[in-house]
């Protein structure tokens, strides 16, 4: 019983693999040098600061956003997302989030859960 259980559990994992793969979840890899980010000597804050509080930084903008309506702050979460994303061989954004990406590769290094892109957007201009 449980050894069918895990072929089964195995044999979902590789068919939902194959649905989403990389070349079906996106237009293409990201290209180096295609963000806005790529070209910058720094981001709105210098990178150690940005690196230890973005988070917190998002969190205080969360709340001038929802609780003032004050919205377009150099700590915009659309700020990030449209300095952040590279783009595609074809032009097309590629994700902040996908696999390897600016967000997802430092959430993955640190070990830290990104459910930013649960609502929001991962590309820019999207809404």
């Amino acid at each position: 019983m449980i050894r069918n259980r895990s072929i089964m559990l195995f044999l979902a994992g590789a068919m939902l693999g194959l649905a989403i793969g990389p070349g079906n979840a996106f237009a293409g890899e990201a290209v180096e040098g295609t963000a806005k980010a790529d070209k910058l000597e720094q981001c709105v804050e210098p990178t150690p600061v940005m690196r230890r509080n973005h988070f917190e930084f998002i969190k205080h903008q969360r709340d001038l956003t929802v609780h003032q309506g004050i919205r377009g702050s150099k700590h915009s979460l659309a700020g990030c997302i449209d300095c952040h994303a590279r783009k595609d061989a074809s032009g097309k954004a590629v994700p902040v989030n996908a696999q390897g990406q600016f967000c997802a590769g430092c959430h993955e290094y640190v070990a830290a859960s990104l459910d930013c892109f649960s609502c929001h957007s991962a590309v820019p201009g999207e809404k």
